[in-house]
C-alpha cells in the first residue's frame, strides 16, 4: 500500500483547496474535496448557475473571488440534495469540484513542502 499524500487545487500558484489523498472521492474524472479542504472559504460565493446530472441530482456551483478582486465564475461546483438511492450521496455529497481545464491556470497537484 502506498503512502497517502496531500493532493491540492491551484489557480496560478494561489492554493484553492488540500486534502489528503485518502480523504477525495474521484468520481467521473473529477476530485471531489470535502469542504472543510476550501482554503479562505469566504472568497467563495454560490452562483446562480445550477445544472442536472442524471444520477447525482442538480449541481449548484461557486464563484471565486481572486487577490484583486476578479470574480471567477462557476469555478467549483457541488450537489446540494444529492440524488437518493444512487450511490451520489456517498460519492459527492457535502463535497466540492474544481473545474480543472476549463478555468485558465486551474490545476491539481502535490502542494509544495
Amino acid at each position: 500500500m502506498s503512502a497517502d499524500q496531500q493532493t491540492a487545487v491551484f489557480l496560478k500558484d494561489k492554493m484553492l483547496a488540500k486534502a489528503m489523498t485518502s480523504d477525495l472521492h474521484h468520481v467521473e474524472g473529477n476530485w471531489y474535496f470535502k469542504e472543510s479542504a476550501l482554503i479562505n472559504r469566504e472568497r467563495y460565493e454560490e452562483s446562480d448557475t445550477h445544472t442536472t446530472c442524471p444520477w447525482k441530482g442538480e449541481a449548484s456551483y461557486f464563484d471565486y473571488k481572486t487577490d484583486d478582486g476578479e470574480v471567477i465564475k462557476d469555478i467549483a461546483w457541488f450537489y446540494p440534495k444529492p440524488k437518493a438511492g444512487t450511490g451520489a450521496e456517498e460519492k459527492v455529497g457535502g463535497r466540492i469540484a474544481f473545474y480543472v481545464g476549463k478555468v485558465d491556470g486551474l490545476r491539481v497537484g502535490a502542494p509544495s513542502i
